[in-house]
């Protein structure tokens, strides 16, 4: 038998006790109301559940604030979480491409061909053509 089943049978019988017509004097009965009444106020409180910190941190704390017109901190803190990454991300993107074409310029420059080659429009068709096979 499992706590609370054991406390509800203890409530019953003192229940089915404190009666004055079980037999027991106004006395004995007025005591065991006051021993019930102690034993009520003694009781633990219940606890809590094991992530309310969580609930009441974001109720709490972040639910307080309201945002321009109506919205909320709750609403607006990821909005600008999500812009900020995605402009981190295009940078990001944008200086691999630029140090890519550093890259590619400095292989050019690098190599056999002097840079009058580049310029000769001639050369220019032919590396289009042997880049498209």
């Amino acid at each position: 038998m499992n706590e609370p089943q054991f406390a509800n049978k203890i409530r019953q019988a003192l229940n089915q006790g404190t009666r004055l017509d079980g037999g027991l004097s106004p006395r004995v009965a007025e005591r065991l109301r006051e021993a019930r009444e102690r034993a009520l106020a003694r009781r633990r409180p219940e606890r809590a559940p094991a992530l309310g910190w969580a609930r009441l941190t974001a109720d709490g704390v972040i639910g307080r604030f309201g945002g321009f017109g109506g919205f909320s901190l709750r609403l607006l803190l990821p909005a600008a979480l999500l812009v900020a990454g995605l402009v981190a991300i295009y940078s990001w993107q944008r200086e691999q491409r630029a140090a890519d074409v550093e890259e590619l310029d400095a292989r050019l420059l690098s190599g056999d061909l002097p840079i009058d080659a580049y310029l000769d429009r001639g050369f220019e068709a032919w590396l289009k053509k042997v880049s498209s096979r």
